[in-house]
């Protein structure tokens, strides 16, 4: 029986997005092309393998079955592709996709760049931004070569390796704290500023100092890390956030003290994300060494203060 390899690849699709509209966004094709591709696939394994609940396309038992063999079976084809010709970094031309929030993306992307345009001038970097929750389809699809995120809960067929061990710092107004150091009941009694993106909760530093016996007196809550520079710039807030994205910022502010927390608090770790198909794809791997090496260059594993 012959058949249309595109079909398989329509399947994925639909089966990691479980929706024929993300399917055919993510594929760049119309949605009309995308049911005549399902239609056909049907048709050739005389099965549904996808029925609609409300907005949901959920996969039939035939699907289940039939999805790791043909995921496994892409990427394969994949590989084959890209190891046909010997992997050149200094001439290749290819564009790697990834995912990280604009924090990671502040302290990566220079050092990273730095790197590839003295060994790969040719390739170019997408950043972009996606639902945690995504992680594992969208590595598993191929929509995305990596991720670079906190540490998060992922299936056994997603690699990591951590590479930043990054602790917190506090930044002061110098004309407020004019200490040279800074006690632990400096920072209880001090007015505090929470970064987060959600309305409410925790932020990441409540998360790492939840074992101590106290709370930050909490006396502004923002969206972003640079606004919250900008308000201790000019005031007598402090900010604790992580020390590479921090140490990032504080050098475009003229007013700001850096100081180490005052006590033991947990680490605010980075870690590079991939799929196990991946690890030994010499496209895949020349790149993650590339982000090591890159990190290791400009002291983002040591401590800057």
């Amino acid at each position: 029986m012959k058949i249309d390899l595109n079909l398989f690849t329509v399947f994925e699709a639909i089966y990691t997005e479980g929706s024929l509209t993300k399917a055919a966004e993510r594929l760049n094709l119309t949605q009309p092309a995308v049911s005549h591709a399902l239609s056909r696939l049907r048709d050739k394994v005389d099965d549904p393998l996808f029925t609609r609940h409300g907005h949901k396309m959920r996969p039939t038992a035939a699907a289940q079955k039939l999805f790791p063999e043909i995921q496994q079976a892409l990427a394969q084809l994949n590989y084959a592709l890209q190891t046909a010709h010997q992997f050149d970094p200094s001439t290749a031309n290819k564009t790697y996709t990834i995912a990280m929030r604009n924090m990671i993306e502040a302290t990566l992307l220079t050092p990273v760049l730095k790197k590839l345009e003295q060994e790969a001038p040719g390739i170019q970097i997408a950043s972009v931004i996606m639902d945690r929750k995504e992680t594992d389809a969208k590595l598993a699809s191929g929509e995305l070569d990596f991720v670079v995120d906190v540490l998060l809960p992922t299936k056994a067929d997603i690699q990591q390796q951590k590479l930043i061990e990054d602790d917190l710092i506090v930044l002061t107004n110098k004309d407020h704290f004019k200490s040279a150091s800074m006690s632990k009941q400096d920072y209880v009694d001090a007015k505090h500023i929470l970064v987060s993106s959600r309305p409410s909760g925790p932020d990441l530093v409540d998360y790492a100092v939840n074992e101590l016996d106290f709370k930050r007196n909490i006396s502004l809550r923002c969206q972003h890390y640079f606004s919250a520079c900008q308000v201790a710039n000019n005031s007598n807030f402090m900010l604790t956030m992580p020390r590479a994205y921090g140490m990032v910022l504080a050098k475009q502010f003229d007013n700001l003290s850096v100081f180490p927390m005052p006590f033991k608090a947990s680490n605010f770790d980075i870690y590079l994300y991939w799929h196990k198909k991946q690890t030994d794809n010499p496209v895949n791997s020349w790149f993650r060494l590339l982000i090591e090496s890159a990190i290791n260059d400009e002291n983002l594993l040591k401590p800057a203060i």
